[in-house]
């Protein structure tokens, strides 16, 4: 072996190892420090570009769990308020007995039922103008296909009920938006069911409502009367109802209740699965930029190893140079 000293290949060679060593430990202490095994793009671009689709589904996610907890909280505030509008109406059948099927009510003792009666009407009426964040929580317009208030009065028809008119609100369910699944929420349709009216000869009982021909109902009287008013004038009294136009209204309000129901139930399931799809996305996006601890900390052990190696390689082939010089001398 020659001996130069130009050219000192061990020494070049320790340096390269030394370099690379240290470039090793950099990139493991990144890992450890930062608890991810993709800290630069060059060293796995196409699982970086993954990961980066699978964030942003995961962060759609959130914002449709936010979107259906949102609905459940609005579904949840107006089923409140229906169980409120049901007892009111339960209790307008209880006046209606106290008043009128008892002899020992004196006059004065009836007209006192049918203040708190009127009162009631009005309570109704409070009721069915509630909000939730600035929306309605009842109707009392129609909307067209696009959700647009219409000036049509919003008429209540249980089962029968005009699909592209019901005052529906989309929530979306999924990653994809618009694209993806929804679940309409409707803003109810109290004040219609509110109103109801009977036959004054044979004494039926009837919703406010018209069939499915878009025709009136045959046989039934067509001045309706409202258990919701927004001015005490406008209420009416114990004695120009019967007990079965009470119980009309109440059917009514179990509907809507039932209708409340059916959108919740969906936006319950819609909320487990959206959870469950959330925490899978996250487990695979684990899967692909997370560190592994524990191999991780073996490089760490390793690379320091081998740089402290290459450091003190690097000095003794330095030293090499001292052989060439003796023979200078």
């Amino acid at each position: 072996m020659t001996v130069q000293i130009a050219t000192n290949t061990a020494a070049n060679k320790a340096s390269f190892y030394l370099a690379h060593n240290q470039k090793r430990l950099s990139r493991t202490l990144d890992r450890l420090s930062s608890g991810k095994r993709l800290t630069s793009p060059v060293q796995d671009p196409g699982s970086l570009a993954v990961a980066m689709k699978l964030e942003a589904a995961i962060n759609r996610i959130s914002g449709a769990v936010n979107n259906v907890n949102n609905g459940i909280s609005f579904l949840e505030v107006q089923d409140g308020m229906l169980e409120t509008v049901g007892k009111i109406v339960d209790r307008m059948s209880e006046l209606k007995g106290l008043a009128s099927q008892d002899p020992m009510k004196s006059e004065q003792d009836q007209a006192s039922y049918d203040n708190e009666f009127r009162d009631l009407q009005l309570q109704l009426y409070d009721i069915s103008q509630m909000k939730f964040n600035g929306v309605s929580l009842f109707a009392n317009y129609t909307t067209d296909n696009t959700g647009v208030v219409t000036g049509n009065e919003a008429v209540f028809n249980a089962e029968d009920q005009n699909l592209s008119q019901d005052n529906s609100m989309t929530i979306y369910t999924s990653a994809e938006g618009s694209t993806g699944s929804r679940v309409s929420v409707h803003r109810l349709l109290l004040l219609s069911a509110l109103t109801v009216g009977q036959d004054q000869e044979i004494g039926h009982q009837w919703s406010q409502a018209v069939n499915t021909s878009g025709t009136q109902r045959i046989g039934y009287t067509t001045d309706p009367m409202t258990f919701a008013s927004e001015s005490l004038e406008d209420t009416i009294s114990l004695k120009q109802l019967s007990v079965n136009v009470i119980t009309k209204a109440l059917e009514n309000i179990s509907y809507l209740r039932a209708q409340n129901g059916a959108s919740g139930s969906r936006l319950y399931f819609s909320a487990d699965s959206l959870a469950k799809q959330k925490t899978n996305m996250k487990a695979a996006l684990g899967r692909i930029v997370d560190a592994d601890i524990a191999e991780e900390t073996t490089n760490l052990a390793k690379f320091q190893v081998l740089s402290q190696a290459a450091a003190s390689m690097l000095s003794q082939a330095n030293s090499n140079t001292e052989i060439a010089l003796m023979l200078i001398r």
